[in-house]
């Protein structure tokens, strides 16, 4: 899953506030969310719209019916989040930053009222975020940049399914959605990586029942080949992270640190990309030319706790009201 930015903002006070903490940014982020939600048309609007194409109709309605589902097969919150539609006209929602120094694997974090601290800032301009990308780059950081599909307001702005979502498929459609959904029934402030390792159990446990509950076998089997081949390549960024930190940590001089860092990267870069082509799989563009430690970092928010996620749920033998209770006890504990 691509990652993702969470704004809210809760009236006209929040917002000036905001500005006044960081005018520029605020600003832009309330005008990004401002087009948000002046395009936003309810779904059943949209599909009975006469110049709605019957491929848009036919998706919008399959939106419809995943939302129903996550609500009484998965116990995600019945509101107004996607239960509208946005066209955007443009690629991308939000342009977003990661920045991790050269010889660590501890990202830079931003924060922010309400949601915390985060390991990335999100634009709604692609300029902006490339200037600071740019900036952070000129001050030594490693920088993965790039745009991301859709974003949630953790619900405090009725999040609608937006047109930069439906560049993809099916199935990766309606698990954003259960994902983007998990965030709120459970999201800690200033912990990236707990919430989306939650989400994404989430989000695994639904597909499956989800495609399950269409009899879908070949849906289904085709989803556990892509989850498998993500899990395989997950273990080996894993376990070039372990190697890296272990690198960084030791008292080698940076140009010895350096060299080896590239090194270890391109080791990646070709094990990945045999272990894509021998599934006959597109690798990802960023190998050959983001691969640092910002893409490392930013490769492994949503995975690092889900085995945990995964025992917590087999131990509640898939029941999701004591998976979520479970869950909400291991938040506490943080």
């Amino acid at each position: 899953m691509d990652s993702m930015i969470v704004i809210c903002f809760r009236g006209t006070i929040t917002l000036l506030m905001l500005m006044a903490l960081n005018g520029c940014y605020y600003l832009q982020a309330a005008r990004g969310q401002m087009e948000i939600v002046r395009k936003r048309e309810p779904i059943a609007d949209v599909m009975a719209a006469d110049g709605t194409t019957p491929e848009l109709g036919a998706r919008l309605q399959l939106v419809a019916e995943a939302r129903q589902f996550s609500i009484d097969e998965l116990g995600l919150p019945d509101n107004d989040s996607y239960r509208s539609y946005a066209d955007l006209e443009r690629d991308y929602v939000i342009w977003n930053v990661i920045a991790v120094p050269e010889f660590s694997l501890q990202a830079r974090t931003w924060c922010y009222p309400i949601v915390g601290c985060v390991s990335y800032r999100g634009y709604f301009s692609k300029d902006a975020a490339q200037k600071l990308a740019d900036e952070l780059r000129r001050d030594g950081f490693d920088v993965a940049f790039g745009g991301v599909v859709a974003y949630s307001t953790l619900g405090k702005l009725k999040d609608p399914v937006l047109s930069t979502m439906m560049h993809w498929g099916d199935a990766d459609l309606i698990a954003v959605m259960f994902h983007e959904l998990a965030h709120q029934v459970l999201y800690i402030k200033d912990e990236t990586g707990f919430n989306e390792s939650f989400a994404t159990a989430v989000e695994e446990f639904g597909m499956q029942r989800w495609l399950q509950s269409r009899h879908q076998p070949d849906e289904l089997a085709v989803w556990h080949d892509r989850r498998e081949l993500r899990e395989q390549f997950a273990a080996l960024i894993a376990a070039t992270r372990a190697d890296l930190e272990d690198l960084y940590a030791s008292p080698a001089d940076d140009a010895v640190k350096r060299q080896g860092k590239q090194e270890r990267l391109a080791q990646l870069t070709d094990s990945a990309k045999a272990l894509f082509a021998e599934n006959g799989s597109a690798a990802p563009d960023w190998l050959d030319s983001e691969l640092n430690n910002a893409r490392l970092v930013a490769s492994t928010l949503y995975e690092g706790r889900l085995p945990e996620f995964r025992t917590l749920l087999l131990e509640c033998e898939n029941d999701l009201v004591c998976f979520y209770n479970a869950a909400r006890k291991l938040a506490d504990s943080i």
